[in-house]
């Protein structure tokens, strides 16, 4: 039931136009009963398999939880999810968990102004663990994800340089590998290694070459809305910086019309 629960709550977080009301009428409940099964299978005595799917059931529900605080502007709460979810992941001894939630510390750790060195230390050191105790598709796919959070920090600290090396040479062969996946909810594959490209570029101030590359992303089938609208966001910020004021707009209400409450609550809107 637990299990079942989470899974919905991801969907809402992931898929929903009105995601942040979706998952507020029904995470304080949640967070409780996980919390209780969590206790209550610590202290009793039920076998070791069977905790450890309570365990991963609330590492799956720290996820979307931690993902909500922090873009509600609650920091301090965001990462003491996210250290909830990996102290949660390594009791549970998952490998996979250990490595996405030190992904989400990552993006938790991108919130909190000059810490991206930090957050690419945390990913990169997350991926080569996980390089080195797992090959399935689903671990390469969340290394992957791992190397999109050093992407990012680079691209942050203005060096596109380095984001498009690693782009190029350690993301895109991991992209090939797996095709699109979302395991476990990091939905990485070719077109999100796309979305990033785009995004380097318009964190390095190149709108023509970001408009050039996001004319060949097709984000109609991924599973995250919100990177469907970070994208969105991204070639109007191109635009932007190219000073198409009518373009701005155009891009600016489809995503208001796509997803009403994300725009009051994302940081790059307010450039």
């Amino acid at each position: 039931m637990l299990r079942e629960r989470v899974k919905a709550v991801w969907g809402m977080w992931q898929t929903s136009p009105t995601r942040f009301t979706s998952v507020e009428a029904v995470l304080p409940d949640l967070i409780s009963d996980a919390e209780v099964t969590v206790a209550a299978h610590r202290r009793g005595t039920v076998s070791g398999a069977e905790r450890r799917e309570v365990l991963r059931a609330a590492v799956d529900l720290y996820g979307p939880l931690c993902s909500y605080c922090r873009r509600v502007g609650r920091l301090d709460l965001s990462l003491l999810v996210a250290d909830r979810a990996l102290r949660a992941a390594e009791d549970a001894d998952d490998p996979l968990r250990i490595a996405a939630a030190r992904w989400n510390l990552g993006h938790v750790l991108f919130s909190r102004p000059g810490q991206e060195a930090e957050a690419a230390d945390v990913a990169l050191s997350a991926a080569d663990e996980l390089g080195r105790t797992l090959t399935t598709v689903d671990a390469v796919a969340v290394r992957g994800a791992l190397e999109l959070v050093a992407v990012v920090a680079e691209a942050r600290t203005r060096r596109p340089w380095a984001a498009r090396e690693r782009l190029a040479g350690r993301v895109a062969p991991l992209a090939e590998q797996v095709g699109e996946r979302n395991t476990p909810r990091t939905v990485f594959g070719r077109t999100n290694t796309e979305l990033h490209a785009v995004s380097a570029e318009m964190s390095d101030g190149d709108a023509v070459e970001g408009l050039r590359l996001a004319d060949r992303v097709d984000v109609s089938k991924l599973p995250s809305m919100e990177r469907r609208f970070t994208f969105g966001l991204e070639v109007a910020r191109c635009y932007d910086l190219r000073r198409d004021d009518a373009a701005v707009l155009v891009h600016l209400l489809e995503l208001e019309e796509f997803v009403p409450e994300e725009l009051e609550r994302s940081p790059l809107a307010g450039w």
